[in-house]
């Protein structure tokens, strides 16, 4: 019968009576003073019918379990157990009630004398029937209604307590419990008759089946007595008091990201709660959804929070309401030609299963029928298989079943929402969030009611593919697991702009940025939340030997949706793990030319492992420091562009030398100032090689389609080998010993109305270059700003009149900015909103 059979309680004349159910959990009772601010909560409501269902103390239900075991098996200590239980409860009354303890604590002892008869017999006869463990699991919302109740009555309230076994009728069917509604409506009718108080108390979890006998409401019993006791008190919503305000997005111990939602629908609620989303039991819904009760989940230590409100009808923006995950489970997979087209094979599958009773958490089917896929849960996932092989066993003997498949250690992921029906793109944007974050996807399920896509994973994957799908569908930021390597200048400067940056990002892009690792040449600092503040005084006061390997294990261990590396050393060890990370499907951001203008066998792995994870590899900083040198390069060269040659000026110490150099000053007295400016490396022979100018141009080679390696390029430098040798000092001490050589230079160059510049050149077919060439007064080259750097590039399109990027190409600022732009590529790539 339905519940609406108990609006009968309700007077005739009684339209605008407020009547409200309250359930409390039980962490909201586990002690006096918890008794005494739910009393208070209570109190401060004007609500003219107020019912209570009351869950037992915390913890209280599992040590009657635990007693009824333990004396089952003739276990010694359920006495000292039992002692300890009625201890706990005395104190509570006690504590609660002060001078008006002595009633309680004699109604207490009374029951407590009893169970422990109960408990003696069961040590007795060797065995825990299930109708005494019935009678005894449910004495602990019997005592808490109880304390509960005499504690409202010694402040002076109008209140009585409402043992739920007096009225409350059930049977315990295939389905669940099913309520005699009628037969319960008639004893609370003749019970409110008799005790006609404003404020209930009402046990929870407890009742009585047909023939009389105390049973109980199964787990999650007492939130399902609140909502059977607001159908039968005819109550205009019911609320259930937890530790939360209010159903999340997703689990906060996983995704501590999770926004809590102001409504849902009941169906909403259902899907979440099935796969263990916090929130009310699906069975606790039925009484609410038949008559349209409103069911609000409320935080009893928040009470002011409006908490999220379950009816009807969905509310609230956006295809997805919240993400859940379903651990312990695996996949069972039957597959054969046999069993294409063949009526029956399905039935065959469940029958095996519910024969070994085995419930199934997940169907899947292809259309071509060659292949059912089930998940069930991991503990009975063997006797499922066995169960199949079973009843195929003669369609595998001849081989029209080729496979009975088990896979093992799976996590179901759901996406629950009532906007997700008639709303094309949310598969897609689920499976764009669990493919950029690397979770492969072993199942796939969705109703026809489009309210819940849900796949199976590998439960390693479990973490991330949640963080993943929650910020896919922005309801947290897209979060990036970030290392930094080589926090020198450019890396310094770099860890100063993110870290001013990260507020903005995450309020405008709702990107975080985590900065979780930071390593140097010989140390490392490892933080499993993120360094927040000054990372120096950070890294000095708690780094670590330098260690690549772990670097990378602490970088994927908080299974975040994104790992980036990001690369601003100049070191060949590192670009060697560029492909490895890659593979990983770790993104890498850099500065370093080493991956691009070293061992081409290198380059090509790396970008083999990039196209394989899809895994974003960025260096646009390797050229042109913050100029966007290799984003035109590939624009021109991903529209069908053909580039014929590049030529350039590629580093801002040379270009600052010989735009300065004028004979005025000699050439080594140039290098000093550049030098103590900060505009060369820490050696300058680095800068006066001319390798680095090399390097460039062969990462712009290699980016324009051509297999170019550094040794193919013939570079001038401008060191003389007796100068290579030796420390800096000395280097600078001899430098002069070039002066002559350079003026003389100077000087023929002017002579033909010309100036000296350091260029790269590359023309397919002909061998590239880097070296000082002279250039007409009037080239584009001679009259560049003293850092500037400058690439121009002839293509098909742009051959009379070269494309021409220039700016400043030097200085730890600009480039950390480049690099910095990069990762907020990677990060657009990835789905931040930028």
């Amino acid at each position: 019968m339905s519940p609406v059979a108990a609006p009968s309680l309700a007077p005739a004349t009684d339209a605008v009576v407020r009547r409200v159910v309250h359930k409390f959990g039980g962490t909201s009772v586990a002690d006096a003073d918890r008794y005494r601010h739910v009393a208070r909560l209570l109190l401060a409501r004007d609500e003219d019918l107020q019912v209570t269902v009351v869950s037992a103390m915390k913890g209280v239900t599992d040590a009657l379990i635990d007693l009824a075991r333990l004396a089952a098996a003739a276990d010694p200590g359920w006495d000292e157990r039992w002692h300890e239980l009625r201890a706990r409860h005395r104190a509570a009354a006690v504590a609660l009630l002060a001078e008006n303890a002595g009633p309680s604590i004699e109604w207490l002892d009374a029951r407590f004398n009893r169970l422990r008869e109960i408990l003696a017999a069961l040590a007795v006869i060797g065995e825990l029937p299930q109708e005494v463990l019935d009678r005894v699991q449910g004495l602990g919302e019997v005592f808490s209604a109880h304390l509960l109740g005499h504690h409202l009555q010694a402040l002076g309230e109008d209140a009585d307590v409402l043992d739920a076994r007096e009225v409350l009728v059930v049977d315990h069917g295939e389905l669940g419990v099913d309520v005699d509604w009628k037969a319960s409506a008639a004893k609370l009718a003749l019970w409110r008759d008799a005790h006609p108080a404003r404020r209930l108390v009402v046990t929870g979890f407890v009742a009585r089946d047909r023939k009389g006998n105390i049973t109980t409401l199964g787990r999650n019993g007492s939130d399902f007595s609140g909502a059977i006791f607001a159908a039968l008190f005819a109550a205009d919503e019911l609320h259930i008091w937890t530790d939360v305000d209010g159903v999340l997005s997703a689990d906060p111990r996983v995704v501590p990201e999770a926004v809590q939602l102001e409504a849902l629908s009941y169906d909403e609620a259902c899907e979440l709660a099935y796969f263990g989303a916090k929130v009310v039991h699906p069975q606790t819904m039925s009484p609410a959804i038949e008559r349209g009760l409103p069911i609000i989940i409320r935080n009893t230590f928040h009470p002011e929070h409006p908490g999220t409100r379950i009816t009807a009808v969905s509310a609230g923006r956006g295809p997805i309401k919240g993400l859940t995950l379903s651990p312990d489970l695996a996949v069972l997979n039957v597959e054969g030609t046999g069993l294409i087209g063949v009526p029956g094979t399905a039935e065959r599958v469940f029958a095996a299963l519910r024969n070994a009773h085995v419930s199934v958490v997940m169907i899947s089917q292809g259309s071509s029928e060659h292949s059912i896929c089930c998940v069930v849960r991991q503990a009975e996932a063997a006797r499922a298989r066995d169960a199949l092989v079973q009843a195929f066993s003669h369609e595998l003997a001849a081989g029209q079943v080729q496979r009975v498949q088990l896979t093992g250690d799976v996590s179901v992921l759901a996406a629950v929402g009532d906007g997700m029906a008639g709303q094309p793109g949310v598969a897609a944007r689920l499976f764009e969030a669990l493919g950029r974050a690397q979770v492969n996807i072993l199942a796939i399920a969705q109703g026809s009611s489009e309210r819940n896509i849900s796949v199976a994973i590998d439960a390693r994957d479990a973490t991330k593919a949640l963080r993943a799908a929650h910020a896919g569908f922005w309801l947290s930021p897209q979060t990036f697991s970030v290392g930094v390597i080589g926090p020198g200048n450019v890396g310094a400067a770099l860890l100063e702009q993110l870290h001013l940056a990260q507020p903005q990002l995450l309020a405008r892009a709702k990107l975080d940025l985590r900065l979780r690792a930071v390593l140097s040449r010989n140390r490392m600092l490892l933080d499993a939340r993120g360094v927040q503040g000054d990372w120096k005084a950070a890294f000095e006061a708690g780094a670590e030997r330098a260690d690549l390997d772990r670097f990378t294990e602490h970088l994927l261990s908080a299974r975040l949706p994104h790992a980036l590396v990001i690369d601003c050393s100049g070191s060949a060890d590192v670009a060697d793990r560029y492909a490895g990370w890659l593979a990983a499907g770790i993104h890498v951001v850099t500065p370093n030319k080493q991956a691009g203008s070293g061992p081409l066998a290198r380059y090509q792995a790396i970008r083999e492992a990039a196209a394989a994870t899809g895994a974003r590899f960025r260096y646009e900083a390797t050229v042109g420091a913050g100029l966007p040198v290799i984003t035109t390069l590939r624009d021109l060269v991903d529209t069908g562009d053909e580039v014929t040659a590049i030529a350039g000026i590629f580093s801002g110490t040379l270009a600052w030398l010989f735009n300065k150099y004028d004979g005025s000053v000699p050439f080594s007295q140039l290098v000093a100032q550049a030098r103590a400016m900060g505009y060369t490396e820490p050696d300058p022979r680095d800068d006066l090689s001319g390798v680095d100018v090399a390097r460039k141009l062969v990462i712009l080679a290699r980016e324009a389609g051509h297999a170019l390696s550094l040794e193919d390029v013939a570079v001038e430098g401008l060191v003389p080998a007796d100068l290579q040798q030796g420390g800096v000092e000395d280097f600078m001490a001899r430098l002069h010993e070039v002066d002559a050589g350079f003026g003389q230079r100077l000087a023929d160059a002017r002579g033909r109305g010309n100036v000296l510049r350091y260029v790269a050149r590359f023309e397919p077919g002909q061998r590239p270059t880097v070296g000082l060439v002279e250039l007409p007064a009037e080239h584009a080259f001679a009259n560049l700003r003293l850092t500037d750097n400058v690439v121009q590039f002839c293509t098909r399109r742009y051959c009379d009149n070269p494309l021409v990027v220039q700016g400043p190409g030097a200085g730890p600022e600009v480039t950390a900015a480049g690099v910095f732009a990069d990762v907020l590529r990677v990060a657009a790539g990835e789905g931040a909103r930028l």
